[in-house]
């Protein structure tokens, strides 16, 4: 499902009034202060005793808080502005991702006409052994694909070429990989599986930004660390 780039950026300026309330009710609270501090300050001036009127330095003193809490209104005004115009930016670039291929921290993946998406993991520390099984969602383990590199702090890609165990190419459609990597004493050695996925839309939920993926997977966009 496609969508409009201006419509994304309406949505993203949307989500970022949303987020900005509470900085907004802040705004009203210092506006307050201000105009109270301007009158209090105005009352002083006017209810001075002339034989002996207010101290020039207490008066200049009062005026320079005046003045920092003018600029504190304009700084905030202005932060606001900066961060709805980044948000904005922020919804044209991912809606440019639409249709573009991304790799994902992910289990799920899906086979379609061209074959399996991009299978891959990463592991903590080096294992004795590393296993890939591909099942589906359903349950039942359709292969194991075992040998693979079991080397830490790379990237190692699965290849798979969608052929079950029994021989027979499996189904178009929505499955799962699975790793079984142990260390030299038979413990688990922590990993993070990656598929990829061609990113279907963007979606816009309390001010952050999500990508539905192909393969069935919704993920924040910061998660991508692939891009095609």
């Amino acid at each position: 499902m496609a969508v409009d780039p201006i419509s994304s950026t309406s949505a993203a300026a949307r989500a970022s009034q949303t987020t900005m309330s509470a900085a907004g009710t802040a705004q009203k609270s210092l506006n307050a202060d201000y105009q109270s501090f301007l009158k209090l300050l105005t009352a002083q001036i006017s209810n001075q005793d002339p034989l002996e009127p207010m101290d020039s330095t207490t008066f200049v003193s009062q005026l320079a808080q005046l003045s920092q809490v003018e600029q504190a209104i304009t700084t905030n005004s202005n932060l606001e502005a900066i961060s709805q115009n980044l948000a904005a930016m922020s919804g044209l670039t991912e809606a440019a991702m639409i249709g573009r291929e991304v790799r994902v921290p992910s289990s799920d993946f899906a086979v379609g006409p061209d074959g399996p998406a991009g299978l891959s993991y990463e592991l903590e520390s080096t294992a004795s052994s590393v296993t890939a099984v591909i099942s589906h969602p359903s349950g039942g383990d359709l292969r194991r694909i075992e040998g693979l590199p079991a080397t830490a702090g790379t990237r190692h890609e699965i290849d798979w070429d969608g052929i079950a165990m029994d021989g027979l190419p499996v189904a178009q459609g929505q499955y799962q990989v699975r790793l079984e990597a142990e260390g030299p004493e038979g413990e688990t050695v922590a990993h993070e599986t990656f598929t990829t996925g061609t990113v279907e839309s963007v979606l816009f939920a309390g001010g952050e930004t999500r990508l539905s993926l192909s393969n069935g997977s919704d993920v924040a966009s910061a998660e991508v660390v692939e891009l095609r």
